[in-house]
């Protein structure tokens, strides 16, 4: 929809909002284009990266346009932690979902109705049913913001049905500004978020999709993947982080090991009762240094800033559920760490999954392709942040100096003899086996199956004994991500051949690999570690500080991110203001905070605490 001709002496100055709600001096990247736009009454599709303050481009039109802002969020963590944190900012905001009570919701109903509320955050589901739009009708509505709208795409990797009713906004409420926004989403799903919500009229807001603050680091699986994991956990002692795991029953398993090796870990999965599930999630949002290990149920729309890692213990399904995942660390633009192991079974696994879904074969294909995209991040050589930023349709220059593929490059050879050995291998066996037994095949095992089977006769038994069998599992995930040889779940993961390997075997392609080294981990965690930037002589302060918060988030059962963020906490501790006029100068700090809290802070910088 084009800007609308209003009087724009009706709206509130959208900088001083900024200032005088929300504590900033100014906006970051193209927000203020976004916010200015919306204002005004244009429709817009925003797609920034996490960190990059989605939230500001739609709560800051909604306190500047007359009305309630009307904001759809899928997940009720999400409307809780947003709800609370604006309160805390003194805006009038609240949620309508099934966690309340039906007094609250009455109460909230009533505040709608009175004009009271300046934002209602709601479900998909909700928006659509015919009681929820009788109430809004008569309603002065300021926007709609559409929050994670990749759900709308059946490409996308959280796909929602609920959310395609969501069109028909536009139907209803003529001339009020509509604003999608995500943070995830390839070029296909950010067609498919226009056509679907129909915003070809839209103004398009992207920035790049690059964090710099995230350090990737991706290695191979060795026998002993949980101590991989604690050497990496090693240089977070004290933070808050995340460890995704694939299954339920791996997610209590690593979660108690943890515990017993001296790292607090809570687990969070579907299968968990609901109460035991939110009070853990709870404890990971309110307390510091807490590690929860979670299957990909968790985290979608999580606003807790001061992750400082997410680790994968387990191949996502994509680039995008990666991108997603690993975006839940370093919101507040900190230095964080993203870190996965995988092997040769995960792409096994998820391929099967895949095969067994009850998705159509059309997507299924794009499952497929989406997959091998990340397995082409995991094995590359080059850098880890140019790989997944082309993935999103943007290109990067490499040399990053903030993954493991640049701070520890990785040593490459010329495998073509190699892949050619494993390949002849796959094909005279009959293209039935499994890449365990193509390596016992080639390493010249007589085991009981390559007995049975009589595959000692083959030429190719025993004709790849110069590298062991480590080695040869790595050639065949390698040739396995680059599609010389693909995994027919149909016939019990056997190893085939793809239309690719002719030219190999023909001598018209060489294949270079990566040689994966057995101190990998190790060489990460160190190649990794990275200053907070906090200078060692304001540490004490910054921890008394963090103190201070602690007290009072628990006082009012809030997480500590919503009292102040560790930006805020950095700067207090750093310049050491002296009064409550100085304070107003910092990041983070608005006016209703300053009121609520300045005094108690303040108290801890002058030496005057009890």
């Amino acid at each position: 929809m084009a800007l609308t001709q209003l009087d724009t002496r009706t709206f509130k100055n959208p900088a001083d909002v900024l200032r005088e709600v929300f504590g900033h001096a100014a906006f970051r990247g193209q927000q203020e284009d976004v916010v200015n736009h919306v204002t005004h009454g244009g429709d817009a599709v925003v797609l920034f990266p996490t960190g990059a303050g989605k939230s500001a481009c739609y709560q800051i039109p909604a306190l500047c346009r007359p009305g309630v802002g009307i904001v759809i969020s899928p997940l009720i963590a999400l409307m809780r932690d947003q709800v609370e944190a604006l309160r805390q900012a003194g805006v009038s905001a609240a949620a309508l979902n099934s966690s309340i009570s039906p007094d609250e919701a009455a109460d909230v109903r009533r505040q709608l109705l009175a004009g009271e509320l300046d934002l209602l955050y709601v479900a998909p589901e909700r928006l659509t049913t015919p009681g929820f739009r009788r109430l809004l009708t008569g309603i002065d509505i300021a926007l709609f913001a559409i929050d994670e709208a990749h759900c709308v795409s059946q490409w996308g990797h959280d796909f929602r049905p609920e959310y395609r009713e969501l069109a028909q906004i536009t139907e209803l409420f003529p001339g009020v500004p509509r604003i999608a926004l995500t943070a995830t989403a390839d070029p296909t799903t950010r067609a498919d978020i226009i056509e679907r919500l129909r915003l070809g009229e839209a103004r398009v807001f992207s920035a790049s999709f690059d964090r710099p603050n995230i350090g990737y680091a991706i290695i191979e699986r060795d026998t002993n993947p949980r101590k991989q994991l604690l050497a990496f956990l090693a240089k977070h002692s004290g933070n808050s982080g995340i460890v995704y795991c694939l299954s339920r029953n791996k997610v209590e398993r690593v979660a108690d090991w943890l515990n017993e090796q001296g790292v607090r870990a809570l687990p969070y999965h579907a299968g968990m009762n609901a109460k035991q599930r939110s009070a853990n999630q709870d404890a990971f949002l309110k307390e510091d240094g807490l590690c929860l290990v979670a299957t990909v149920a968790f985290g979608m729309g999580i606003d807790k800033p001061d992750v400082r890692y997410v680790a994968h213990m387990d191949l996502p399904a994509s680039i995008e559920a990666y991108y997603q995942e690993t975006g839940r660390a370093g919101r507040d633009g900190q230095p964080s760490d993203a870190w996965m192991s995988y092997g040769t079974a995960d792409v096994f696994q998820r391929r099967r999954m895949i095969a067994e879904g009850n998705a159509p074969e059309e997507i299924k294909q794009v499952e497929r392709g989406k997959l091998d995209a990340l397995l082409a991040v995991c094995e590359t050589t080059e850098c880890r942040r140019k790989s997944i930023l082309a993935h999103f349709g943007e290109t990067h220059p490499g040399n990053c100096g903030n993954c493991d593929a640049c701070l520890s490059p990785v040593a490459t050879w010329d495998g073509t003899e190699m892949v050619i050995k494993a390949m002849a291998a796959i094909y005279r066996t009959g293209q039935k086996f499994g890449a365990g037994h193509i390596v016992d095949v080639l390493l010249g095992k007589p085991t009981e199956k390559v007995l049975r089977f009589e595959h000692e006769k083959q030429p190719v038994f025993g004709a790849g004994k110069e590298i062991d069998a480590k080695s040869w599992q790595s050639v065949l995930r390698q040739i396995t991500a680059s599609g010389l040889v693909f995994v027919d779940h149909a016939a019990h993961s056997a190893l085939k051949l793809s239309e690719g390997a002719r030219a190999v075997f023909k001598g018209e392609q060489k294949v270079t690999l990566r040689r994966d080294r057995p101190r990998r981990s190790a060489e990460v965690r160190r190649s990794l570690e990275r200053s907070v930037g906090l200078p060692p002589e304001a540490q004490p302060m910054f921890e008394a500080l963090r103190a201070e918060r602690t007290r009072l988030a628990r006082q009012q059962g809030v997480p500590p991110y919503v009292v102040f963020q560790d930006a805020t906490l950095r700067a207090m501790a750093t310049t050491k203001p002296q009064s409550l006029d100085a304070m107003v100068d910092l990041p983070g700090i608005g006016q209703a905070k300053l009121n609520r809290y300045g005094k108690a802070f303040l108290a801890v910088l002058t030496g005057q605490a009890t």
